[in-house]
């Protein structure tokens, strides 16, 4: 991990607080950005890079859990929640919103880096899906309508011919469309496809009918 492939946003309203664990994150080679309060952190530019947020429960405009709830539908990075008054209903509804850690001050360096690596790892992660789906759904849009009505019935399990004669085609036209959809999709097989469509949320409105037309 370098300086440049990362960042930790600070909000703490105590300016003791923030140029400590600036310090601290400095002398890990991690990079970092320091806010007094949820609205100066809300508003600021971001990299687009792997972060954790370092975030005080007690700030002068708001509640760290209620920033937490605020956020919770943006692609916000993990949390690291600190306070000096913790107590176990906050920690719970803390760690139940998805906060990496609830650490009540004044808690250990190790403890800190541990979650403060922990959450970029999760972010990381998180962000490979996102462009993994955002590829997919790339991929999903080079198909043709016809393309789009054959894959969740490829995928659903029919056969060839079963699957012609939903869409009232021939089975040789079928196999055509099936073969574009592999393709364009880069599925290196069925259960390739079927992966890819599940990432996509495409549903699945038939099963396979032994026997069928």
């Amino acid at each position: 991990m370098t300086a440049d492939d990362h960042i930790v946003f600070i909000v703490d309203d105590d300016e003791r607080i923030r140029e400590a664990l600036g310090e601290l994150l400095d002398s890990h080679g991690m990079r970092a950005a320091a806010f007094e309060s949820a609205g100066d952190y809300v508003r600021a530019e971001k990299p687009d890079v792997p972060a954790c947020l370092i975030l005080d429960i007690e700030l002068p405009d708001i509640n760290g859990l209620d920033l937490q709830r605020q956020i919770a539908d943006g692609d916000h990075p993990p949390i690291v929640f600190i306070t000096g008054h913790g107590d176990i209903p906050s920690s719970v509804r803390a760690i139940k919103r998805g906060a990496v850690d609830f650490l009540t001050k004044p808690f250990s360096d190790a403890d800190l880096m541990a979650a403060v690596h922990a959450a970029i790892a999760e972010d990381r992660e998180k962000r490979a899906e996102r462009a993994e789906r955002d590829a997919l759904r790339q991929h999903y849009l080079d198909l043709t309508p016809r393309e789009r009505e054959v894959l969740p019935l490829v995928v659903s399990g029919l056969l060839n011919k079963q699957a012609a004669a939903e869409l009232g085609i021939s089975e040789v036209t079928l196999q055509i469309h099936r073969r574009n959809v592999m393709q364009k999709m880069a599925a290196a097989s069925l259960a390739d496809l079927v992966r890819i469509a599940e990432k996509l949320e495409i549903p699945i409105t038939h099963s396979r009918r032994v026997g069928g037309n």
